[in-house]
């Protein structure tokens, strides 16, 4: 006998919610689960298993809340009056990190500074900005906000827009005039950005919706023409937009990308035998108290944040006299903004603001073993706290490895024939910190690499699926105008939509000590007099300190090359130089939207690639502190616009990293990675090569390795 339909719908909304509910409780079931491998690795850091995160206590200023201070904070909150009867949502809770006077002072053995949470909370409406002393066991401030702009979006918000769409009868009807089962229908609620007053006063989502029918690829299903506006605060839908039920819903074949399942084209799968570094004394950096690193002559903090994803700080580098000197105080992935070129009505909206939105460490995945991360990787799991205030653990989001990718550190030959007989080569060995957030389609893998010559490289790594429009067109000559189209196609019936990504970078540079300055260092061209030399033409680099945030703000520009100096003007090298970094771009790209386009007046980060302001607590995040529907009143363009003095202060050095989009059928039904980076350099921080004494490696470091026969 045929269950009738509402008993159906019944059973998948309790399947659903206890799945969730499940999936929620696993969090803290921890009896089984296997954590920070060590792959046998002899890192001086003990191996252990997530019971430890119950009695972890912090050991250094800028740690991350522990699970019994989450719990502790939750107990405060619980008895803080205004929310005694009610008790709020919690879209992000973090370490209110100390001032920076006082991390800087502070020293091994010290007493820690007064541990205090950063509480962001939403209730009846409102959103409050909290400050828990833990010493004291007290709420210290509570601000609600009168701006734009709501909180991150949490699970539960998620959860309540798929709720209320499951249950409505106009959306119901529309699945089934499509055709699709109900046991194949997939729905996700992206973030809906802000295109106007009619939003204001209500959180929304615009959902949307796939067909998983033969795939787990769904993203390259999409239910075209249906998207479903949700108040989640009333749960209740405000619009529902249908159209397209002439647009088919693409064929699910050759989507699966998993390698359980057979590819069709696995006869011309190129194929490569298994490679792994070997360390044959195991790695050669530790990991102290669960976040100080020290490797070759580096040393940094680094932890997992929920919304950043990871923050490296207090990086210093050893000097020839064995003293260890700052370079870096903070460094994080400030925000990422995608926005697509599509203005139709079910895509206009679609312009993410990732970080501040979903949060990178909230979407961050346990990282594959021997895939995302080789032999010998020290794994770190993220203790963060729900929409309840309860803790929960993300295992293994991030990873550290050494990496020897045949690349040379430093080298020179010279030829017998001129008297000397010379080889001289070291191999470039660097360590990595990394994370992958998995936000929707998009997987994106950030790297911070440290070398021996005092170099940082930022990586930023795009992955995953693309967020694909279906079409009534199989192949380009069934269409009449291509002008028209948003993106080319990559399957049939599958446009791949064009869009951008920036990553807004917050580093926060500390040139031997605090107060810096910013230099643009030009490349101009000079001519040569008359008789002076037969050359016409020369360049000469002319220095220009900037005295404001205007001063500093810079659009890259290929025919004006110039390099970009943070430097300590206090602090002079032996020839008198003064000590710095410079910012060296790889390859990247600029916004081409109008600036006051809506998506982009949120964005306004990626109008400059290089900005520089004054170190401010309460400035870490490009696009707001509440990006969610915000109309881009808080942003770095908004506080840059004070033009504040920045010459000899401390200050910021924040760099926008860009990638333009326009798909091909490679990137379906799952991109291959593509990456960009920048890098950080010291300039006049080193009086000569510091790996100038680096080691050669020879045969007998190493061990004596053979394939095995497969006969």
């Amino acid at each position: 006998m045929k269950i009738p339909y509402c008993i159906q719908l019944f059973i998948i909304i309790s399947i659903a919610v206890f799945i969730y509910v499940y999936s929620r409780n696993q969090h803290l079931n921890f009896g089984c689960r296997k954590t920070n491998l060590r792959s046998r690795s002899t890192i001086d850091t003990p191996v252990h298993n997530s019971d430890h995160h119950f009695t972890d206590t912090p050991l250094h200023p800028l740690d991350p809340l522990t699970i019994p201070e989450i719990n502790k904070i939750r107990s405060i909150l619980s008895a803080y009056e205004p929310f005694s009867s009610s008790f709020p949502s919690i879209n992000t809770l973090s370490l209110d990190e100390p001032d920076k006077c006082q991390v800087l002072a502070w020293k091994p053995g010290d007493p820690l500074p007064p541990r205090r949470a950063s509480v962001i909370s939403f209730l009846d409406g409102q959103t409050h900005l909290l400050t828990v002393d833990l010493d004291l066991a007290v709420v210290t401030g509570d601000v609600v906000n009168v701006g734009s702009g709501y909180p991150m979006l949490t699970t539960e918000d998620l959860t309540t827009a798929l709720e209320v769409l499951l249950t409505n009868l106009d959306f119901n009807k529309s699945i089934l005039a499509r055709g699709v089962d109900f046991n194949d229908l997939v729905c996700i609620p992206p973030s809906s950005g802000w295109f106007g007053p009619d939003e204001d006063g209500k959180r929304i989502v615009k959902v949307q919706c796939f067909s998983s029918q033969n795939t787990p690829n769904y993203y390259m299903r999409p239910i075209e023409g249906l998207r479903v506006t949700v108040d989640v605060d009333k749960r209740e839908i405000v619009k529902i937009t249908d159209t397209g039920r002439d647009i088919p819903i693409p064929e699910g074949t050759n989507t699966d990308y998993r390698y359980t399942t057979r590819s069709p084209f696995s006869d011309m799968t190129p194929e490569t035998n298994p490679m792994s570094m070997e360390q044959p004394k195991g790695p050669s950096f530790t990991v102290e108290n669960g976040h100080t690193v020290k490797w070759a002559n580096w040393v940094f903090h680094i932890k997992p944040d929920i919304r950043a994803g990871i923050i490296i700080s207090q990086a210093m580098i050893r000097a020839e006299n064995g003293e260890y000197r700052s370079v870096m105080y903070k460094g994080f992935a400030s925000e990422l903004y995608v926005p697509y070129m599509d203005p139709d009505q079910g895509w206009y909206y679609k312009s993410y603001m990732d970080a501040g939105e979903f949060g990178l460490g909230a979407t961050a995945m346990p990282l594959v073993e021997l895939n995302d991360c080789p032999r010998y990787s020290y794994y770190m799991d993220g203790v963060f706290a729900s929409a309840d205030g309860r803790p929960f653990i993300q295992p293994n989001i991030i990873c550290i490895f050494e990496r020897f990718t045949g690349d040379i550190g430093w080298r020179h030959s010279e030829i017998p024939a001129m008297g000397f007989d010379i080889r001289e080569s070291r191999p470039k060995t660097t360590l990595v910190a990394r994370m992958v957030a998995s936000v929707g389609n998009y997987d994106y893998i950030f790297d911070w690499e440290f070398q021996t010559d005092g170099l940082i490289r930022i990586k930023v790594g795009l992955s995953g699926m693309l967020m694909v429009k279906a079409t009534p067109y199989e192949n380009i000559y069934n269409i009449s105008n291509t002008d028209d189209m948003s993106g080319p196609l990559v399957s049939e019936n599958v446009i791949g939509v064009v869009h951008d990504h920036f990553i807004s970078f917050h580093l926060d540079m500390d040139i031997d000590g605090p107060n810096n300055s910013f230099a643009e260092v030009n490349l101009v061209k000079e001519e040569t007099r008359p008789g002076q030399s037969p050359r016409k033409s020369y360049l000469k680099a002319i220095r220009k300190v900037a005295k404001t945030e205007d001063d500093a703000k810079i659009k890259l520009k290929l025919y004006d090359p110039s390099e970009f100096h943070v430097f300590n003007p206090a602090k002079r090298s032996r020839l008198g130089n003064p000590t710095g970094y410079k910012i060296v771009p790889g390859g990247t790209a600029a916004s081409l939207l109008d600036l006051d386009d809506p998506p982009q007046i949120r964005a306004a980060f990626s109008n400059n690639q290089i900005w520089v302001t004054p170190h401010n607590k309460s400035e870490e995040w490009a696009g707001g502190l509440l990006v969610s529907q915000s109309k881009g009143d808080d942003t770095l363009a908004v506080w840059s616009a004070r033009n504040r003095e920045i010459e000899n202060k401390d200050i910021v050095l924040w760099y926008t990293l860009g990638f333009h989009h326009i798909p091909c059928q490679e990137d379906f039904p799952v991109m291959p990675t593509v990456s960009s980076s920048f890098e950080l350099k010291p300039v006049n921080f080193f009086d000569r090569n510091p790996i100038l004494n680096a080691k050669p490696i020879f045969q007998k470091d190493l061990p004596v390795c053979s394939a095995t026969s497969s006969y």
